[in-house]
């Protein structure tokens, strides 16, 4: 694991172990940034941390896989791609299909079903709602369950819609409550599926796949391998489209490009692999007899094409066939002869040593380049073969002798061997041009795998900037739901401060609002009116301390008791107001409940004044 960190890899193989969720074939930069962000809210310090973490609480799990899961999509994503879909991809895909055959296309990485919707509009369009519901078949399919549910109910706010052309949106959506759902009539031609690119086996007959901006979270080695499956997956003359910040550079040999801009390719068939069937011979309507391939075994040693003898284990010749008597001057009469009788037991070469070491060792025995020359005519070369024939329990009964004449290639090779021989001359002549174009290939050379290296950081660093691009826009939508929500509850905050002053400026008598600490935290206009101290030069002041002409030490007690939770009756005290004139004060005291379970929070006092005269 050059290069990786090899605690990371562990906690990759923790989980894959504990939950089967297989992470090893994402992008590490990626991956790395989805675990941070899990460790960060959960405040796992490193990689170990987390790992325990994990164990400890098992419903983290989902929560690590829908951060991982970045299901960031939309109607007519990069909508210059679906004009190409719409103009070119879709009339060429009806163009070469009989009216009668269905059309299977296959949506991979779905996500919420933004896209499967998008190209079902756009073959409805261009084959019209009946043609669609006889001939298309859609499938859909993601690892992300709970994104497939969303897909499944495909229902969608006006924001997700933002992208749809008014026709459209009018065509084929209808108000749903406070969102809009795509037509149920089209719908159920869409088939939902949980597909796991990296395990299951991929959808077949497909005419054309929709995977945009999911190959490019993985590695380059399992890019190669799920490409290997879209092409399996695929109709000779199918189209696959693919994100823009995916240019499937280890895919070119199994797709053509058909438009490299806008990341749409083809499969030309050169990988078909329908050579591998085999055809099945046809059964036989009855059994041929004993006597019908007893006639056939012999016809066929008889006219095999190289020459052939049966000697048995008494080395006895019991079959020569017609090539090898013709070639060897041999008669049938010879059949049932012993072998070292025959010339041919020694000439072209000694058999029996070659008998004796086949039957020995149980193994094909050979010689090579065997020259023969007979009289008045010219040197042939064989090539002999001595196989043994071996019985049950390892018993050899004979051995087949097979004369292979290679005297046309033996001259072959001469003949090569004499244009060879001219060839290095004409080489030698040729070795200093050769070396001057073999240095200016190799400076070429250097320079293609430098600009190819160039092309393939740029085309990582376009897919990890497109992989950072989602994850911005999907922690963007975040942020703005949060952003909504904040601005939700300081709307509420601000009608309930504006109410609560309502209230305190209706009541007709000085309130002030202490806190279990005796602080100031409200005080009404009366109150102001009363003693000339406006609300914000109060709160958060210690009420015995402040100076407004009244007892207040005399109303610690009482505050005190309000607080415990006993019962305090009115009070009357006698003080001045802000104009010094004599007044007579009557307070009245009540605990400040909290909302849920009925806690003192502090004390509500209501004094009123009476001048005295």
């Amino acid at each position: 694991m050059s290069g990786l960190d090899v605690g990371f890899e562990q906690l990759l193989e923790y989980v894959r172990d504990s939950r089967g969720f297989d992470y090893t074939g994402y992008r590490r930069s990626t991956l790395m940034r989805r675990f941070e962000k899990r460790m960060q809210a959960v405040g796992a310090d490193d990689w170990e941390a987390y790992r325990t973490y994990l164990g400890d609480h098992p419903q983290e799990y989902d929560n690590l896989f829908n951060a991982i899961l970045i299901n960031v999509t939309g109607f007519f994503r990069d909508r210059e791609t679906w004009d190409v879909v719409a103009t070119d991809v879709i009339p060429r895909l009806l163009e070469s299909k009989d009216q009668r055959v269905p059309i299977r296309v296959w949506s991979a990485g779905c996500a919420s079903g933004e896209e499967p919707y998008t190209m079902v509009m756009l073959l409805v369009e261009a084959l019209g709602e009946d043609a669609f519901k006889q001939r298309v078949k859609m499938y859909a399919t993601d690892v992300d369950e709970e994104a497939l549910t969303q897909a499944r109910d495909a229902t969608y706010t006006s924001k997700q819609l933002e992208h749809v052309p008014p026709r459209l949106r009018e065509t084929y959506f209808q108000v749903n409550g406070n969102g809009f759902s795509f037509r149920k009539d089209l719908r159920r031609y869409v088939i939902f599926g949980r597909n796991d690119l990296l395990r299951d086996p991929p959808i077949s007959k497909i005419d054309a796949l929709i995977s945009r901006n999911t190959l490019m979270y993985f590695s380059s080695e399992i890019q190669e391998r799920i490409l290997s499956s879209f092409s399996l997956a695929l109709n000779r003359g199918g189209f696959l489209v693919v994100g823009r910040a995916e240019a499937l550079q280890s895919g070119r040999r199994l797709f053509n490009v058909f438009d490299v801009k806008r990341r749409i390719f083809v499969k030309d068939g050169s990988t078909d692999l329908a050579f591998l069937r085999m055809p099945q011979p046809p059964e036989r309507d009855t059994a041929d007899d004993d006597v019908e391939r007893g006639e056939l075994s012999e016809a066929a040693f008889e006219h095999a094409p190289i020459a052939q003898m049966i000697v048995d284990e008494q080395s006895d010749v019991i079959a020569i066939n017609q090539p090898a008597r013709s070639m060897f001057g041999l008669k049938l009469k010879d059949i049932g002869r012993p072998l070292q009788d025959l010339d041919i037991s020694y000439k072209p070469v000694e058999l029996r040593s070659l008998i004796g070491e086949a039957s020995e060792k149980l193994r094909v025995v050979s010689a090579k380049n065997v020259r023969w020359i007979t009289a008045g005519d010219d040197p042939r070369s064989f090539d002999v073969q001595v196989s043994p024939l071996i019985a049950p329990a390892d018993r050899v009964i004979g051995v087949s002798i097979a004369f292979a004449d290679v005297t046309s290639h033996r001259s072959l090779e001469e003949h090569l061997e004499t244009a060879r021989r001219e060839l290095e001359t004409a080489y030698e002549e040729l070795q200093s041009t050769v070396e001057e174009l073999a240095t200016t290939n190799e400076e070429l050379q250097s320079t293609n795998e430098e600009i190819e290296t160039t092309n393939e950081e740029l085309q990582s660093t376009n897919e990890e900037l497109e992989t950072m691009n989602e994850e911005l826009q999907s922690t963007n939508e975040e942020l703005e739901t949060m952003i909504d929500e904040l601005r939700e509850r300081t709307d509420e905050t601000m009608r309930a401060n504006a109410f609560l002053g309502s209230v305190l400026s209706g009541i007709q008598q000085a309130v002030v609002v202490v806190d279990r600490e005796l602080r100031v935290i409200a005080w009404n206009r009366l109150a102001t009116n009363l003693w000339g101290l406006r609300d914000d030069e109060v709160e958060g002041e210690h009420l015995l301390n402040l100076d407004i002409g009244m007892p207040l030490e005399s109303m610690r007690e009482p505050v005190r008791r309000v607080l415990s939770g006993d019962e305090q009756p009115d009070l009357e005290l006698a003080g001045h107001d802000r104009r010094g004139h004599a007044v007579t004060y009557s307070a009245a005291f009540a605990p400040l409940l909290g909302d849920l379970d009925n806690a003192i929070f502090g004390a509500i006092v209501l004094v009123a004044a009476e001048r005295m005269d």
